[in-house]
């Protein structure tokens, strides 16, 4: 059977390698998987609006002016995306992350949180709209790996 090529969107958390492990679990299976993501560079991320549409005097405006060319590159990527992950670390709040799980969900994007145990309550909307909750980029990876080709991971110690 064909397996389809998926394009999976990576959102939230931006200070440690989830991003990288996941990608490296669909390769080390060879999943027919792309991976697109948020600009994760903050000084870019923050500047893009002004380098790109011109200067401001005040932070607000220069802040608002990034918040929504960040947002036109977010809503093609989520539009496009066959699945939306979301990681929310503990060190901070990530309201951008919310936003795309909430857009997942509000357009049927299958949607996989991924988190530590300790925001379980703290985001369990998030996670009543999700299609699974995953506590690790291995697990997202497998995950990912089902969908695609219907394989279970090997088992611990196997």
């Amino acid at each position: 059977m064909h397996e389809p090529q998926l394009l999976v969107y990576l959102s939230g958390e931006v200070h440690s390698d989830w991003r990288a492990e996941i990608a490296h679990c669909a390769q080390a299976h060879a999943l027919p998987v792309d991976f697109a993501a948020p600009v994760t560079e903050h000084s870019a991320s923050d500047d893009c609006g002004v380098a790109t549409l011109g200067p401001e005097t005040e932070r607000f405006w220069h802040d608002h002016k990034g918040a929504k060319l960040n947002a036109v590159r977010s809503r093609v990527l989520l539009a496009r995306a066959d699945v939306v992950v979301v990681r929310f670390g503990e060190q901070y709040k990530q309201w951008n992350a919310a936003f795309d799980a909430g857009w997942a969900a509000a357009h049927g994007t299958p949607l996989i949180t991924m988190h530590p145990e300790s925001l379980d309550h703290a985001l369990k909307e998030v996670d009543a709209a999700a299609l699974a909750v995953a506590r690790t980029a291995q697990q997202v990876g497998d995950a990912l790996r089902y969908v695609v080709s219907g394989s279970l991971p090997s088992p611990k110690g196997a």
